[in-house]
């Protein structure tokens, strides 16, 4: 791909740390797509849950900005598997976990946004 997809889908990926990292639903609806499928896939904590559903819970939640928490995240991996589809792996700590996200993105005219987030965390220990 270009490197105005990857700088594309690297501010994109900024904002995704940013929003979750406030708790901010309205930033984080910009960087999902409005069909996204939100999957936990942590063995006996399962969750399948649609886009509005997602953001209802992130309403609810204190950000852990707020808590003081410091930024802890990294981009693994981006992958592109074509000029409409790319992969992103990337963990973070935050809320008392360690979570690594496998995000599928899609490309609908010149915006990217992800459409599927697979997820699991470890809780850390304190």
């Amino acid at each position: 791909m270009t490197p105005e997809d990857h700088a594309a889908v690297s501010r994109l990926l900024l904002s995704y740390f940013e929003g979750l990292h406030h708790a901010d639903s309205a930033l984080l609806r910009s960087v999902f797509h409005p069909h996204l499928a939100y999957v936990c896939a942590t063995e006996g904590d399962e969750l399948y849950l649609d886009l509005d559903t997602y953001m209802a819970r992130v309403d609810k939640r204190e950000p852990p900005a707020k808590r003081g928490e410091a930024r802890n995240e990294a981009v693994l991996e981006i992958a592109f598997g074509s000029d409409r589809m790319a992969r992103v792996t990337a963990r973070m700590r935050m809320m008392g976990r360690d979570y690594l996200d496998f995000l599928t993105l899609i490309r609908e005219g010149a915006e990217w946004r992800i459409v599927a987030k697979v997820f699991t965390y470890i809780p850390r220990e304190v």
